[in-house]
């Protein structure tokens, strides 16, 4: 079936779902937003109240709609939020939720691929990594037509602690969070840098201004556990995450983001998806980037990929 221009598809419509929905309303890139879900009811209303406020003034006018997985014959991209999340209560470890979201990523793969194998699909459901892996590697789907949003969200954090601490605009700070989305999650600070300026000397340019590097990588870390257990969910940094990635895809940008894949061989690591640097095309994943790292960084990564297979194997052996 030939493609939809700018269609995309969101699967559930809990918290992130819904969220990742009304962010996408503001895109002046996209024609259609299809929202499903297995309560029909609830995709409706959030469908409905959508569409409301594509009559204000400069609002772009996109068709908003709900319906079954057949609307993704023909849908450019699909956005996968569904299954469970983690509540307040159980806030600690996201690999937690792997046989429980596993089973789930089955569910959803199998419907889709009754209908579609060229729409790119973007895995937000956490464990973010152990399901994109899942996803990429076991329902014969193209590869690169399939990933996770990864630690991108992790950068956006890591990027605004540093542009406060220096005053300097976010956009001028270079630098990623890579490997998990998770525990194992590093800065890769061997190549962080601000206006092409390496960190390290930025940081002796700026000697009124003590950068602790543990300090800033454990708040990268401690965020999203902050934010669920002040408001019982994260939805609003993940949806513009989410609206980075899409308007990258539709753009055909060539955007290096940090996005999790299955590795090939890189860093000396295979059969594990975690984040790397990613060049994203109107088709997907278009390569890698094996970003020069120092070896304490390397190590790390390989720690990441380590626990990520030990919790892939687990959850699927059971």
């Amino acid at each position: 079936m030939k493609i939809q221009r700018n269609k995309v598809v969101i699967i559930g419509a809990g918290n992130v779902g819904s969220q990742v929905l009304y962010t996408l309303l503001s895109s002046q890139s996209i024609a259609e937003l299809v929202i499903i879900d297995k309560n029909a009811t609830k995709a409706e209303g959030e469908a409905v109240d959508a569409s409301h406020a594509t009559s204000f003034a400069y609002s772009p006018n996109i068709k908003v709609k709900t319906g079954d997985y057949s609307e993704c014959a023909d849908a450019n991209i699909i956005v996968m939020t569904a299954g469970p999340s983690a509540k307040p209560s159980e806030v600690g470890d996201r690999l937690a939720l792997t046989s429980k979201n596993l089973a789930v990523v089955k569910d959803v793969m199998e419907k889709i691929t009754q209908y579609t194998k060229e729409a790119i699909i973007i895995m937000v459901s956490n464990p973010v990594d152990v399901l994109t892996y899942y996803a990429q590697n076991y329902f014969d789907y193209p590869k690169e037509k399939i990933f996770g949003t990864g630690t991108t969200l992790d950068t956006a954090r890591f990027r605004r602690i540093l542009s406060a601490k220096y005053l300097i605009d976010t956009k001028n700070v270079h630098g990623y969070i890579l490997g998990e989305h998770g525990e194992t999650a590093f800065a890769a600070w061997s190549s962080t840098n601000i206006a092409g300026i390496p960190i390290d000397d930025f940081d002796i340019l700026n000697k009124e201004i003590v950068l602790d590097k543990k300090i800033v990588e454990e708040a990268v870390k401690v965020t999203g556990h902050e934010v669920l257990t002040s408001k019982g969910y994260t939805n609003f940094g993940v949806a513009k995450s989410i609206e980075r990635i899409v308007q990258a895809i539709l753009s055909n940008e060539l955007s290096v983001l940090p996005l999790s894949t299955t590795l090939e061989g890189e860093y000396g690591i295979e059969n594990v998806a975690l984040s790397l640097p990613c060049v994203v095309t109107k088709d997907g994943i278009g390569k890698r980037l094996e970003t020069p790292l120092s070896i304490e960084e390397v190590s790390k990564l390989k720690l990441s990929a380590l626990k990520l297979k030990e919790a892939f194997e687990n959850a699927y052996k059971a």
